[in-house]
């Protein structure tokens, strides 16, 4: 079930949910006939390290990114076995023509030729996926890498960014939420604290109550006078984002959190969960990712945002990262501020994200005497 308009929300828990470790997932999703299907059982000393090593294994990436592998390694495996050449061991001529029959949507049972976002990801898996089977794949060999120049050369295309959610467009997002009902309550509170924490979805849906409170958690809050202070693990590690308390209580994502755990009687485990019951109870799950981009697409639309498109490109411009680039669009700091609560590596990055700004700032033209 997926969430609907009218509110209903997918019985799907986290992202970790019912999901095995990455290498299993990869593997067992990822295998084919070709491939060997039994490996030698491990002594039983060791099978607890082995354990161990699959849950170091499944923190070096995201579920996220183990389902692309898997996905892509199927995607790939089909292909070969259409094309009836062999899937191992790695042959860069093969991956080639794989990533040249992605790039004309020709034979590989898709709908339409691969963007090249998707080939380099695509291309990504594979490297990965031959390197846990013991056969890595030279991506320099020229097969591979003068057909992805190539590719980029011939179908690049600049990227299309996500319509940047800024501060009187989040008002009216709001007004469109429902103050009387716990999911409405809830998603306010995504929405200000996704807002003014420039927070990805799964850092969103992460959050735990407190420190140390569940095993898929990906972080936690802490109430201070001044505002809340947000630990959390994300794609650069482990970093704090301070969130300090707004203007009005209307608008403050602390008095929003505060208020959503208080009235759905939240003291333990994950901070954002599926409303059940027809809005009257709260379950045990931690919200999917998805959730977030659902939620901002659905209140985006209701509140009016970009109305001077067809619905069709409207739908298209917003999703989770919508809050990300108007924190960063909208916050008048120095800029390293906002690089800092975004997470980013680079100021560069943090620009990407920046929808307004004054791009002429440093004017080159008069500076060299024109």
């Amino acid at each position: 079930m997926t969430m609907a308009d009218d509110g209903q929300e997918s019985s799907a828990g986290s992202g970790n949910d019912n999901l095995p470790d990455i290498i299993d997932l990869v593997m067992e999703m990822g295998r084919t006939p070709d491939e060997p299907q039994d490996a030698p059982p491990l002594p039983a000393h060791l099978e607890s390290l082995a354990d161990r090593a699959r849950d170091y294994v499944e923190a070096a990436s995201s579920i996220n990114t183990g389902r692309a592998y898997a996905s892509d390694w199927k995607h790939f495996a089909a292909w070969c076995r259409r094309q009836h050449v062999d899937l191992l061991p790695p042959d860069p001529q093969i991956v080639g023509l794989y990533i040249t029959a992605c790039a004309s949507g020709k034979g590989t049972g898709d709908k339409k030729p691969n963007s090249v976002s998707t080939i380099e990801r695509r291309l990504s898996s594979l490297t990965w996926n031959f390197s846990q089977r013991g056969q890595p794949l030279d991506r320099k060999d020229r097969h591979i890498a003068t057909v992805l120049a190539g590719i980029r050369n011939s179908h690049a295309s600049p990227p299309r960014q996500k319509e940047a959610i800024l501060p009187e467009d989040l008002i009216a997002m709001l007004e469109t939420l429902d103050r009387g009902t716990l999911r409405g309550l809830r998603d306010r509170a995504m929405l200000l604290l996704g807002f003014a924490g420039g927070l990805r979805r799964s850092e969103i849906v992460g959050l735990d109550v407190a420190r140390d409170q569940t095993e898929d958690g990906r972080g936690w809050i802490e109430v201070l006078d001044k505002g809340v202070l947000v630990t959390l693990r994300g794609k650069t590690g482990w970093r704090e984002v301070e969130i300090g308390r707004g203007s009005s209580d209307a608008t403050c994502p602390v008095v929003a959190m505060q208020t959503w755990l208080k009235l759905a009687r939240i003291g333990y485990g994950p901070l954002f969960r599926r409303v059940t019951g027809q809005g009257k109870a709260i379950g045990a799950e931690r919200l999917n990712d998805q959730e977030v981009a659902r939620l901002v697409k659905r209140a985006a639309l209701a509140a009016g945002i970009r109305g001077d498109l067809p619905e069709g490109e409207r739908k298209a411009k917003f999703a989770g990262h919508s809050l990300r680039a108007g924190l960063a669009s909208s916050a008048e700091v120095d800029e390293r501020y906002v690089q800092k609560q975004l997470g980013h590596a680079s100021a560069e990055m943090t620009r990407r994200y920046q929808r307004r700004r004054d791009r002429f700032r440093v004017n080159l033209t008069k500076a060299s005497g024109l």
